[in-house]
This record gives C-alpha cells, sequence and structure tokens, in this order.
C-alpha cells in the first residue's frame, strides 16, 4: 500500500477512444465478481483479503508546465478539481471563468487517512442528510452532476447506495463493467481515467487492486472515490461509524473488536477507529493479521487522536469489555483455493452468544455483510436485540450521499 503523495499531472495529446494499444491489467480478464456456488457459504462478494502490492511499476511524474499553479496536497494526496463550467455569451468567442483557467485542488477519498481532518465534519454531514431525507425535504447539490461508476467486482450495497443516492442528490450515476467497456480489451487504466476525467464529475471504482486505484486517482483530474480494493474499504467504514455514533452518542473513547480476517475492512476499521479516538482490536488466526504497514499508520494515527490499536490472536481477549463487536466473511472472492483451510483457521473466531457474552451488556454487532449465516456469525446474533447490522446497511446510503456531497460539491 502506499501513501505517496501523487503529483500534478499535465494532460497528453487526446487519443482515439477505442485505440486497442496498451498494456493489460492484471484482474481485468477475471470474471467480475460472480455468483456464488449453490449450498456452498462461498466466496464474500463485496472484499478481498489484503495482499502485498508492488507499485514500483507506476509511471514516472511529467514534468509541470510553465505557468502551472501547483494543486494543494489533500491528506498526503496532490490532487486537482475540474476546471469550472464555462459559458459562451452571443456573439462573442471564448470567455475564461473568474481566475482563469488553473488547477485548483480536487479531493479523492481512497483511504480511511484521507479524511483525517474532516471526519467529524463528514459524519456531521451525514447526520444532516440523513435526517433530511427522513423528513422528505428535498436536498439537491449535485443537479446536472455526473457520477461513473466502474465496478470490477460484484456489489450489492455499494452500488445501490451511490446509485440511488446519486439520484437523490440530483445528479446522474452510470454503472461501467470493465468486460462492456475498453477496460475489458486493453485500454489502461490511465488513459480511462483522462477520457472519464472529460465526461463525468467523479468517479467511483471498486478494484481487484489497489495498485490500479491510485493509478486512477493519479491520472484523474476528477475525484476519485474508492469503493473497495484489496487494501481498503472506506466507504464501508464510514458508514460503520455513522451508526455507532448515532447508537452510542459519540465515538471517542469507545472499544471496538473486530473477529476475523484482518482484510481491508479490517485495515480501514483500525485507521477510521484511530481517527475517531476509539480502541480497535482486531483478532485473527495466526498468519491472518492485517498488512504491517496499515497497523504501522493506524498506530500514528491513533497517537495523533488519543486513540488505540491493538491485533491479537484471542477472540476472547479481543471481546472482554468491548462496547462494539464487528466480523466479516472468512472466505472472501478470489480466495475458493483456501476455503477448507480457512474453514479450520477460523472456526474459533465466530461471533456468537458466548462471545456477545463477553462484551458490554449493551455492546452493538456489526457485519459489513453479505453474512454467512452460521459461519462467522449465527442467526441467534444477527437477529438478536444486540445487532444494528440493518441500521449500518441503511446508513450506507446516507454516508456515501455525504461523501459525494462533500467530494463533488464540496458541500
Amino acid at each position: 500500500m502506499s501513501f505517496a503523495p501523487r503529483l500534478p499531472q499535465a494532460e497528453e495529446p487526446p487519443c482515439e477512444e477505442d485505440q486497442s494499444r496498451g498494456h493489460a491489467r492484471d484482474g481485468v480478464g477475471e470474471e467480475p465478481g460472480g455468483e456464488e456456488d449453490s449450498g456452498d457459504p462461498g466466496p464474500e462478494e463485496d472484499r478481498q483479503p489484503h495482499r502485498p502490492q508492488d507499485h514500483t511499476g507506476a509511471p514516472p511524474p511529467r514534468v509541470r508546465p510553465a505557468g502551472q499553479i501547483l494543486p494543494l496536497a489533500v491528506h498526503g494526496h496532490a490532487c486537482r478539481m475540474p476546471r469550472r463550467h464555462v459559458k459562451l455569451r452571443a456573439g462573442q468567442g471564448f470567455i475564461p471563468p473568474p481566475g482563469g483557467l488553473g488547477l485548483m485542488a480536487k479531493r479523492d477519498l481512497l483511504s480511511m487517512l484521507d479524511v483525517e481532518d474532516d471526519l467529524v465534519g463528514l459524519l456531521e454531514l451525514a447526520q444532516t442528510i440523513k435526517r433530511r431525507h427522513l423528513a422528505r425535504e428535498a436536498y439537491e447539490p449535485l443537479k446536472d452532476r455526473s457520477l461513473a461508476m466502474i465496478f470490477e467486482k460484484a456489489s450489492t450495497r455499494t452500488r445501490v447506495s451511490f446509485e440511488v443516492g446519486m439520484t437523490q442528490l440530483g445528479g446522474h450515476a452510470l454503472y461501467l463493467n470493465p468486460q462492456d467497456t475498453q477496460l475489458g480489451r486493453g485500454e489502461t487504466v490511465a488513459d480511462t481515467a483522462r477520457v472519464l476525467s472529460r465526461y463525468v464529475d467523479g468517479i467511483l471504482y471498486r478494484a481487484f487492486q489497489h495498485a490500479d486505484m491510485l493509478e486512477l486517482a493519479r491520472w484523474a483530474t476528477v475525484p476519485v472515490i474508492n469503493g473497495l480494493d484489496n487494501v481498503e474499504h472506506p466507504c464501508q467504514v464510514v458508514s460503520d461509524l455513522l451508526t455507532i455514533q448515532e447508537k452510542r452518542g459519540g465515538l471517542e473513547g469507545l472499544t471496538l473488536a473486530y473477529v476475523g480476517d484482518g482484510n481491508n475492512v479490517a485495515q480501514s476499521l483500525l485507521l477510521g477507529g484511530a481517527i475517531a479516538g476509539m480502541t480497535v482490536r482486531v483478532a485473527t488466526p495466526k498468519g491472518y493479521e492485517p498488512d504491517r504497514m496499515v497497523v504501522a499508520k493506524a498506530r500514528e494515527a491513533a497517537g495523533r487522536h488519543g486513540g488505540r490499536v491493538e491485533v491479537l490472536n484471542d477472540p476472547r481477549e479481543a471481546a472482554a469489555g468491548a462496547d462494539v463487536l464487528y466480523t466479516d466473511v472468512w472466505v472472501s472472492m478470489g480466495m475458493e483455493k483456501e476455503k477448507e483451510l480457512r474453514m479450520k483457521a477460523f472456526a474459533a473466531y465466530q461471533l456468537n452468544a458466548e462471545l456477545v457474552g463477553l462484551a458490554k451488556e449493551e455492546c452493538l454487532v456489526l457485519h459489513c455483510l453479505p453474512a454467512h449465516r452460521g459461519l462467522e456469525i449465527t442467526d441467534e446474533v444477527i437477529d438478536g436485540p444486540r445487532s444494528a447490522v440493518f441500521e449500518q446497511a441503511e446508513n450506507r446510503l446516507h454516508a456515501q450521499k455525504a461523501i459525494l456531497a462533500r467530494l463533488l460539491a464540496g458541500a
């Protein structure tokens, strides 16, 4: 995972959209998601465990043209906003907007670290948007704006929440399956980013590889939102924190215990919880721990915000006295060959009544869904009085709307 800043890029001469040249991308030729086998708990449709990536192949930064204004760096990422619309008046030629055509700062959401300085405000915006939605008050800051949604993997909650969210905010969402676009025929991520940036106001990307996420954001001149990759799932965790805040009245000082695979959700929880001033415990079998670099970044964030990060191997130790218990699937999409091994490794990590009994009496139970009932969580727990799983799923809509309003309209 790379947290290095992305440098501003100059435009290349335009090329034909259907140009077939370019390097093939890893994973693009794979089936994007797929259905789970009947009668089999199967792979997770939404998440991919962390696998270390080699980012040394990224293209070198290009020279900034003379007179071009360097963009502001937002949470460690140098980024740009799309140019403002320019109106033509009758009888006149091209009229530049006030302030000229210099590049302005744009914001991406690739990691929870990208909202470190704005998490409180983002959650407040989500709560306000939710209240207005429930009151049937119109709120359309994205009128006439468009969002391109590239999904390399299957999705229910992420796709529906962003598509409905854009509609409710007055905009339009366009679903793009790589197999139906030139991405599936070898067009590069960089070229795709530059083309889409000329059509839309933002790009949501659900990717197999974090390296592709960074590549898209590097070349796009509009905001890029990480709808999940193999390192993080920040949109999920923003809604998780919104749910906890609603149920408990705040976040700071609470203890969240995650039990299961140290995947992308666990890693975003470590970062998001640390930023919120929470104690985050992640308990996994040996060999399934979160990425060490992510853990190190989470500990740094915890030091800045009064939080705490613990990586354990004992689920009972993690659950003891916890305010929130959280789990995720054991076998994610792409891990089919590891299914038998994982079933044995995670058998003691089920979120059941016994584990819930170790937490605080009023603890919340969360699961990012879809759930494989009887494996990582029991029916008794997910349908029990402490479960906020379906409120958590509902909050994906309101959290996503807040992210869209913030990044695409500066709300």
